[in-house]
């Protein structure tokens, strides 16, 4: 495989629109050749509310990225996220008509279209249909039906939901940026692409990213997303208390919050006082350090009480739902100092930060590998990842063409055959078509 292959991934937050150009090098690490970051005007808890300044933010990130990288953006890769997004579980069957011959990928692509077709509340759409164990007959916990024997097929599902309105007008402002959907992905199962290691998915974990708008939640078990959910509060909201309770401007409470911000208010003295300088002449405020890690405090065990609730309905004290893994926190609002701590008092799990800077090139800026571009590199990794299958796949028919001329066609018909296809690449297959046809 050639190492020239550009993928683009792009992260639309509330706080940042962050545009990531790289390529795999010869030791099958990220290359980052160009990054591009942007505030983000346009968006609210992970929810585009005004396309014109999201469209603004998009370009400015892509324009920096294209002039640090020397590299030319058609197409990126697109994550979703915000309050929009709900989770569920269902299951299904399907009857096959010939129990006499193995089941094959024909018969689970028509039990998942099955799931697809599940009526929905108005203005919501199945963004993603997760299949999780198989049952075929009467055998329980098939993690690979195809190949067996069997009348009925049965499986239990992760199904995502969305709101059809915010999908929309997040791949409006992609397109009308003058850019092309690779592919569409949730960005709670992106961000564990570059933080989560493949032990810690089969032993159990919670992956949750502390976003600007958002908190995000990825469970896995046995390898296999188990949970998502979206909580509409992250470190703006911290910031807003911190704005509301000292009584100074959202600049100074972000720059509080990042330099002396701390979620356990124990470690500060009552004598530590940082002082904020007044405005247009003003005398300046004397702010408490030990004062402000209690608003924080406040906020902070808010979200992870939130978070923690969900966990605790996915039911991780059961033997089946047990998280030997713990908790790995990523996303900007990860970086809050002693947020670890906290986070194992109030759940009593494991926790560790996770950086992306596994995946990435050992020459890579030393920024890349904050938690903050996590979720950035994960959507690299998606686009790399689709790039190289699609090379693999060029290969096989380019060697079935100079092997076996006379069965060039059957096979490559079976090769390209539309059924390869990832349920995400059909879904921004589908939103591309839409958009076009709304025009």
């Amino acid at each position: 495989m050639e190492n020239n292959k550009i993928a683009v991934g792009l992260d639309i937050g509330t706080t940042k629109i962050v545009a990531m150009i790289g390529r795999k090098n010869e030791y099958d690490k990220i290359e980052v050749v160009g990054t591009g970051k942007a505030k983000s005007l346009g968006v609210k808890r992970g929810v585009v509310s005004n396309i014109t300044q999201t469209i603004q933010s998009i370009q400015q990130a892509v324009d920096e990225a294209e002039s640090v990288s020397g590299v030319q953006i058609d197409e990126v890769v697109v994550g979703i996220a915000g309050q929009h997004i709900r989770s569920l579980h269902h299951s299904d069957y399907i009857t096959r008509n010939n129990a006499d011959e193995v089941i094959n990928e024909n018969d689970i692509e028509d039990l998942v279209n099955q799931v697809h077709k599940l009526v929905m509340l108005p203005g919501e759409e199945i963004i993603h249909v997760l299949p999780q164990e198989f049952k075929v007959d009467s055998q329980a916990d098939i993690k690979e039906p195809i190949g067996m024997y069997g009348g009925r097929l049965e499986a239990n599902f992760h199904v995502v939901v969305g709101q059809v309105s915010s999908i929309r007008n997040i791949g409006r402002c992609v397109k009308s940026a003058g850019l092309g959907l690779s592919e569409i992905t949730l960005e709670p199962l992106a961000s564990a692409s570059a933080v989560l290691s493949q032990e810690e998915k089969e032993a159990g974990v919670a992956l949750i990213d502390i976003g600007g708008g958002t908190t995000d939640l990825a469970i896995f078990k046995d390898g296999i997303i188990r949970h998502t959910a979206v909580i509409p509060f992250g470190g703006n909201v911290i910031t807003d208390d911190i704005k509301e309770g000292c009584s100074i401007i959202e600049k100074q409470a972000e720059l509080l919050k990042i330099k002396f911000g701390s979620a356990w208010p124990g470690e500060n003295k009552e004598t530590e006082i940082v002082s904020i300088p007044g405005l247009r002449g003003r005398e300046p405020k004397e702010i408490t350090l030990k004062n402000l890690s209690k608003i924080i405090h406040a906020r902070v065990q808010e979200i992870i009480e939130h978070v923690y609730l969900e966990i605790k309905n996915y039911g991780h004290e059961t033997a089946k739902g047990k998280l030997i893994a713990g908790i790995v926190l990523t996303g900007g609002g990860s970086q809050l100092k002693h947020l670890r701590q906290l986070v194992e008092y109030i759940t009593g799990m494991d926790a560790r930060i996770g950086f992306p800077n596994e995946h990435l090139a050992g020459d890579s800026d030393e920024i890349l590998s904050s938690p903050s571009y996590a979720t950035a590199v994960g959507l690299l990794m998606v686009g790399l990842e689709k790039d190289f299958k699609e090379e693999v796949l060029e290969d096989e028919v380019e060697e079935i063409i100079e092997n076996n001329q006379e069965e060039v066609n059957p096979i490559v018909e079976t090769k390209q055959t539309p059924k390869k296809k990832s349920f995400f690449e059909k879904f921004a297959e589908g939103l591309k078509d839409f958009l076009d046809n709304a025009e």
